[in-house]
């Protein structure tokens, strides 16, 4: 119980199959084969060694292996968290690597203290603000804004613009500069990438193709005719130290270090639910921030700097066709290994050839089947999520969070703003109350209108209910009582009273009265402490629907009494 609450991954692993081994060693070999030059080029960013990227990558994925909920996500330098690393810690070490590499892991230590701080909280509820069509079109844009951003590697020459389409135009615009042989390592490699799941489905594509273009690449001296090759990586692994700073320092880190949490969490909660909806699977947002959060404090102990979900790594890992979190501790030893042993031969890895990987990785995340469906269901998601494709694209990967956070947010007002409604009637062999609209056959209680309202009552739509109710009664003619089904309304707030105050005087001006059926939790609560409960009187307010229409016959049936004998 223990171990399936706090280390999901480890409980995991102790029923790990056996069968899955395979899958999943071909799976971290690959991951690392990305890992490894992604989180060289990656500290760049930061300002930082090649050597320190490998560092934020080997206990960081240990660790989130054994704490994690995801199966599939791996966790590594992210471009967005590290261009925001940089810009914390540029300004503090004054250009000395140094004081750089220092702050770096301060930072981290204070991102992964708040994703702690938040998992403790349980903030896990931010997650839920991502639909389906949202985390669809999000990982659509991911993979587009791949697919841009991996071309330069494969065709030889810098891509420059910022954002996907600035960046494609500038590729257009630089046709001629295409390097040849270049752009045939990186064709090759899209079609060995492509071949091998079909020919030989247990061989590790992605890890054949970069030991391959490797060798090639060593054997000729293709860096001689103009091909990118990865350079020279220090070999080593860190000292787990601990950096000096003072607390002025720590003070002005604090603000960039809930910026970069943040970010990181979103990133890797949207990856995390994607993946894990495509393989059945539910994932824990209040866990995922406390594995986050232990991840980013290895990662600042072992000398490393703020990671997060990667996707284009949990591309790999889903491509290849891994299985469990076996795969993060396979390529963190992978990596480790070849931080001691093997860096001379990373040296010559073709860019073109991790551009050919992850461009393939890209193209996996576009998935236009799931787009189609949601286009027969709701158009109005689909749009969603076209917008949310558009904004990372359009805004770039942390803006489009953003944005994406944005839209959810608007269309939950949206759908609470204008909620359904309904006059109920009865058919007979249909059981309970149904909408008149929808069945033309349905009977009425003459002189009742029963009316249902599908949602809070709230300041932004008080006025929308007031209106929909008021239309109710004047398309139902000699309407003597109105019995609003309260059932639905979870929460009403100081507008919705006001507005059912006024509902009932302007009601009470037609001679109409109204009563209330299934009032209950906040609403009925809220009805008590307004003092509209007392009012009303508790023969105007009703337990069922069924006791306001008895109620009314009762009362019709002794008003005609008293009207005959008058």
């Amino acid at each position: 119980m223990f171990l399936s609450r706090w280390l999901p991954g480890l409980a995991n692993l102790l029923h790990y199959r056996r069968e899955w081994f395979h899958a999943d060693l071909q799976a971290g070999l690959s991951v690392a084969a990305i890992q490894i030059p992604i989180a060289i080029a990656y500290a760049q960013i930061v300002g930082l060694p090649p050597q320190y990227g490998l560092y934020a990558c080997v206990l960081p994925m240990m660790v989130y292996a054994l704490v994690g909920s995801s199966r599939q996500l791996m966790v590594g330098p992210d471009a967005a968290t590290c261009a925001m690393i940089g810009g914390a810690v540029a300004p503090l070490a004054m250009g000395d690597p140094q004081r750089i590499a220092e702050l770096s892991v301060i930072v981290t230590v204070l991102v992964g203290v708040m994703l702690i701080a938040a998992g403790v909280a349980r903030a896990g509820f931010i997650a839920s603000f991502f639909s389906r069509p949202i985390l669809i079109g999000y990982l659509n844009g991911i993979g587009l804004s791949l697919l841009a951003g991996q071309l330069s590697k494969v065709v030889g020459f810098k891509i420059e613009g910022d954002g996907f389409i600035l960046s494609l135009i500038n590729f257009f615009q630089r046709l001629g500069e295409i390097h040849w042989l270049t752009l045939a390592i990186g064709l090759a490699g899209l079609s060995l990438l492509i071949w091998l799941p079909r020919r030989y489905p247990r061989l590790p594509a992605a890890l054949v193709t970069v030991v391959v273009f490797t060798a090639l690449a060593g054997l000729f001296g293709l860096d001689r005719f103009g091909v990118a090759i990865l350079g020279p990586v220090p070999a080593g692994i860190p000292e787990l130290a601990w950096p000096q700073s003072s607390l002025a320092e720590t003070k002005s880190l604090l603000r960039d270090a809930l910026g970069i949490a943040t970010i990181s969490f979103c990133s890797a909660m949207l990856t995390a639910r994607s993946f894990a909806a495509r393989h059945g699977y539910a994932i824990n947002a209040n866990h995922e921030f406390l594995a986050l959060g232990v991840s980013n404090l290895a990662a600042g102990i072992s000398q490393g700097f703020a990671i997060s979900g990667a996707d284009s790594r949990t591309a790999v890992n889903d491509m290849v066709g891994g299985k469990s979190q076996l795969v993060g501790i396979i390529a963190a030893l992978v990596i480790a290994l070849i931080l001691l042993f093997f860096t001379a031969p990373m040296a010559w890895i073709p860019q073109a050839a991790l551009g050919a990987v992850l461009l393939m990785a890209g193209w996996g995340l576009i998935d236009v089947k799931s787009l189609k469906t949601i286009r027969k269901l709701s158009r109005f998601e689909f749009w969603l999520c076209l917008l949310t494709t558009v904004g990372v694209l359009g805004l770039g990967v942390l803006p489009g969070i953003v944005f994406a956070v944005t839209l959810a947010i608007l269309r939950l007002l949206y759908s609470i703003y204008q909620p359904t409604d309904a006059v109920l009637g009865w058919v007979p062999g249909i059981e309970g109350q149904v909408d008149v609209r929808q069945h033309k056959d349905a009977r009425t209680v003459p002189g009742l209108l029963v009316y249902r309202f599908d949602d809070a009552i709230l300041f932004f739509n008080a006025d929308y209910f007031k209106m929909r109710l008021l239309e109710a009664v004047q398309n139902v003619e000699k309407t003597q009582v109105v019995l609003f089904d309260a059932e639905a309304v979870t929460s009403i707030d100081v507008s919705g009273i006001a507005a059912l105050r006024e509902v009932r005087d302007t009601l009470a001006a037609q001679g109409i009265h109204f009563a209330i059926a299934r009032a209950r939790g906040t609403f009925l609560r809220m009805l008590v402490r307004s003092g509209m409960a007392r009012e009303m009187e508790e023969k105007l307010l009703f337990g069922s629907v069924r006791a306001g229409i008895r109620a009314y016959r009762v009362w019709r049936n002794r008003a005609r009494r008293e009207g005959a004998a008058d």
